[in-house]
């Protein structure tokens, strides 16, 4: 399997049940494994623009939830200025070797959140990118949840911090110890929180009604088209700041 430099990464093993996660996700189709055991398998990726960009499998029977594999991918400083698409090189092998070993039946991501720094937002969008296209070279439905949706699954409430949303996710993963770094927690995050939503959308005879994620096409008031997240002008909110439109 594809290992990119500085490469963190921790592995949960099954208990009575006698099989290695090994073993298991290599007999496992590329087809959906939830109408074939009643777990549905999850893949979450949190990208980041300059650190390490976290990922994290969960899988759920309806009534609980545990975690199969996670960790955090970042490029060496020095492979990038050999290499100006490096990273994005790495991730998009990292996230097709995922999608490969563990045939998970979604993708969750977070969406792009840009406040007043474009360039950053850019590299975002770039990561992003690479991520729904591995998911789609491989037929994988990818689902967009804005960060402060994720908290508000995960932790209760949509300002949650990124210790809280580690301890919060160790407990309903009943994992054995805190998930590091707190991007593989972040992404294990993103997991859960389609898990959950998934759940209550079935639990109110919803089930489908989950869009996958898909591109938008913003427009200012201008009539230009805009990016995700844009600040439209002449937006200002009470305090004086740009208002951001989010994608969800």
């Amino acid at each position: 399997m594809f290992l990119p430099d500085m490469h963190t990464t921790k592995r949960w093993q099954g208990r009575a049940e006698g099989r290695r996660l090994g073993a298991m996700a290599g007999t496992i189709s590329s087809g959906s494994r939830s109408e074939k055991n009643g777990w549905l398998r999850v893949l979450g990726v949190d990208p980041a623009a300059t650190g390490p960009t976290g990922y994290g499998i969960v899988e759920s029977d309806g009534r609980r939830c545990r975690m199969l594999h996670y960790g955090a991918l970042k490029v060496a400083a020095k492979r990038q200025k050999e290499c100006a698409g490096a990273a994005l090189q790495d991730v998009h092998a990292r996230v097709c070797g995922l999608i490969e070993e563990f045939s998970p039946d979604a993708l969750a991501v977070e969406s792009v959140f840009i406040a007043l720094n474009m360039r950053t937002a850019l590299r975002l969008a770039e990561m992003r990118g690479v991520i729904l296209l591995a998911a789609a070279q491989h037929g994988v439905l990818v689902y967009s949840y804005a960060p402060r949706e994720v908290k508000a699954r995960v932790a209760g409430h949509g300002h949650a911090g990124k210790r809280q949303m580690q301890l919060m996710v160790r407990a309903l993963l009943s994992m054995n110890e805190t998930p590091e770094p707190s991007d593989a927690a972040d992404a294990l995050a993103v997991a859960l929180c389609h898990v959950q939503t998934e759940q209550t959308q079935r639990r109110f005879g919803l089930a489908g009604q989950n869009v996958p994620a898909k591109p938008r096409a913003h427009r200012t008031r201008m009539g230009s088209p805009g990016l995700p997240n844009e600040i439209q002008p002449g937006g200002a909110t009470r305090g004086g700041l740009p208002r951001i439109v989010s994608t969800r």
